[in-house]
């Protein structure tokens, strides 16, 4: 549901900044003018509330409303072009943290897991685990000083408009010492999964690339 705040956040800036009111904006793109003063006034949390209450009224949850349609299920948009990124624009784009995929040789064979990250001041990529559980072992090489490869990617698909954008970081795996815990710390990262995640890890790039999906 935070697409929709996020939605209405960034309507409510661009029309700011062309100096447009609400009814002008309405009136351009062919809407209500109320129901652009709904988008724009809406926030996360009480997008959230929304939900929460259609999804008791229905019987269901919210998950299940929000989760029948796969993403990225709808068609191509016409005119569509693959456009490469270079490293200053990826950073930018996953910058603001949220979710990304951690790609890894595990003890089962290849293993790909979300997580939630945030980006360090020195472009690290930051996130927790278990201390000792199945990903903190796999992702140990067991010699000092030597650290795995892994991948990790970042990704936002726009339903809408049929674009998107893509950015795989690809670096070495390291596990934050008690020394370096603070700095980790300040990243903020928080695991959506809970429990005791205290193990904090660092993904240190050594090549970042991107990909988007540019529309007409």
């Amino acid at each position: 549901m935070s697409d929709l705040g996020s939605f209405g956040r960034r309507v409510a800036e661009r029309r700011a900044s062309l100096g447009l009111t609400r009814e002008q904006l309405a009136g351009q793109a062919g809407v209500d003018a109320g129901y652009v003063r709904y988008l724009e006034e809406q926030s996360d949390s009480s997008a959230r509330e929304v939900a929460d209450r259609l999804a008791g009224a229905l019987g269901t949850t919210v998950a299940e409303l929000l989760d029948e349609t796969p993403v990225g299920a709808g068609e191509a948009a016409p005119g569509a072009d693959l456009a490469e990124l270079d490293e200053k624009e990826c950073l930018r784009l996953i910058a603001p943290g949220g979710v990304g995929r951690i790609a890894f040789e595990g003890r089962y064979g290849l293993t790909v897991l979300p997580v939630n990250y945030r980006l360090s001041d020195g472009g690290a990529i930051v996130f927790r685990t278990t201390p000792g559980g199945a990903t903190d072992a796999d992702l140990r090489t067991g010699m000092r000083g030597v650290e795995y490869k892994v991948a990790f990617e970042v990704d936002r698909v726009h339903e809408l408009t049929g674009g998107g954008w893509s950015v795989l970081v690809q670096g070495s795996l390291h596990h934050v010492t008690d020394e370096e815990e603070a700095a980790a710390a300040a990243t903020g990262v928080e695991p959506w999964a809970g429990g005791d995640r205290r193990q904090y890890l660092q993904i240190r790039p050594s090549r970042v690339t991107g990909r988007r999906i540019l529309t007409g």
